[in-house]
């Protein structure tokens, strides 16, 4: 490949002073283009061709698919991604050390606010592929930079509208250069009780929203309960799904009967559950628990669900990973894009640089001890798949 590309650390400071924060409060959210269009001018200089792929609901972001190598379009190719997003959360700056916007070497780790989650990733990327002759490829080389991983999941989601040349892919989350093989699955949900307004001094002015949320809160309880005992899997830390109650809000005033409540809360799936049939039971138990009340309810997703992803210890990707790390696969409880992956067919592994307790904290960091590791498994694994 051209090795017309800046350095690895003149990439990482520019990356890092692009600002591409994701979030479902329009005042934090930023587009993430600039990202994408820096990465598709240097991938473009090594030979890449280049698919910059504006959202359907927010055109201002991208996903960027970049291929290089052979693709024959009537046979499954066997080649390999390379994925990761481009997005960040948000950040306050009076909580940082440093100025998230600028790459900080310090104590030997680089700061910055997607150092690890996860700008820094396609650097890293670059600087594996920037070692190989492509004319050499007998598989094609993909990398994938995807838009609002850490909102919506609408980057993720598109990628079943264009097939993508690969049979296996590593995303570069980062996970300590482990490999990650399963992953539990995410839903966030609202329930939303409507009663009927009214003044305080006389209850039966109105219905009150409030008083029956507590039994709601108590179903929710229990039913966490009973999924524990149903499902669990002991590849996981935590072995079982889990419940969390996170918001709850009700009413405006003390002297007036609420007439709104709803609750807020987020269910961890372990892979053998479906989104689906999992909203479809809670639907069935209130619908039951509220048959005899005068309140109105809902059930309603505050984010699209991420489902749990499950790939074998026996895929050969999962086996070099663990190969090129000398470290066996796990699980972890955090979500991906992952399983938009498997469910293309495409067999998946987490791996990257830094470590998932430095995500999404104020002075975010990637260990400089991670980056040539990091560097030499990403050859190791063109080498293997694209050769």
């Amino acid at each position: 490949m051209k090795k017309s590309t800046p350095d690895l650390m003149t990439m990482l400071h520019r990356l890092i002073a692009l600002p591409s924060m994701s979030s479902v409060n329009p005042a934090f959210d930023t587009s993430n283009r600039a990202v994408v269009d820096l990465l598709a001018t240097w991938f473009e200089a090594l030979g890449f061709t280049i698919d910059v792929m504006p959202l359907t609901e927010q055109p201002h972001k991208a996903n960027l698919v970049a291929t290089i190598g052979p693709v024959q379009e009537k046979t499954m190719p066997h080649g390999l991604m390379l994925a990761g997003h481009t997005d960040t959360v948000p950040c306050e700056e009076k909580f940082w050390r440093f100025n998230p916007f600028q790459l900080t070497e310090q104590d030997n780790r680089l700061y910055g606010l997607g150092t690890a989650d996860m700008k820094g990733f396609f650097a890293l990327v670059i600087e594996a592929c920037r070692q190989f002759d492509a004319t050499r490829f007998k598989q094609p080389l993909v990398i994938l930079a995807t838009a609002d991983e850490e909102s919506s999941m609408e980057g993720a989601a598109m990628l079943a509208q264009k097939p993508l040349p690969a049979r296996y892919a590593v995303i570069g989350e980062p996970t300590g250069l482990r490999p990650v093989n399963a992953h539990k699955g995410m839903i966030m949900n609202g329930i939303r009780l409507i009663g009927r307004g009214g003044h305080s001094s006389n209850p039966a002015l109105g219905l009150n929203a409030m008083e029956p949320m507590h039994l709601v809160l108590g179903e929710l309880l229990r039913w966490r309960d009973d999924l524990q005992s149903r499902y669990q899997d002991k590849r996981f830390t935590i072995p079982v799904p889990t419940l969390n109650l996170g918001h709850i809000h009700g009413g405006d005033n003390p002297n007036r009967i609420c007439d709104q409540c709803e609750v807020h809360f987020d269910i961890r799936l372990l892979p053998d559950m479906d989104i689906q049939s999992v909203h479809h039971e809670l639907h069935l138990r209130l619908k039951t628990l509220l048959a005899n009340t005068e309140i109105q309810w809902e059930l309603f997703p505050l984010k699209q669900g991420t489902p749990p992803m499950l790939t074998p210890k026996e895929s050969p990707i999962v086996r070099s990973c663990e190969q090129y790390t000398h470290a066996e696969s796990h699980a972890v409880a955090f979500c991906t894009e992952g399983p938009y992956l498997t469910q293309l067919g495409i067999d998946t592994v987490i791996l990257g640089p830094g470590n998932i307790a430095q995500a999404h904290q104020p002075n975010e960091y990637l260990e400089l001890s991670n980056i040539r590791p990091c560097v030499d498994i990403l050859t190791d694994l063109i080498a293997e798949y694209c050769l």
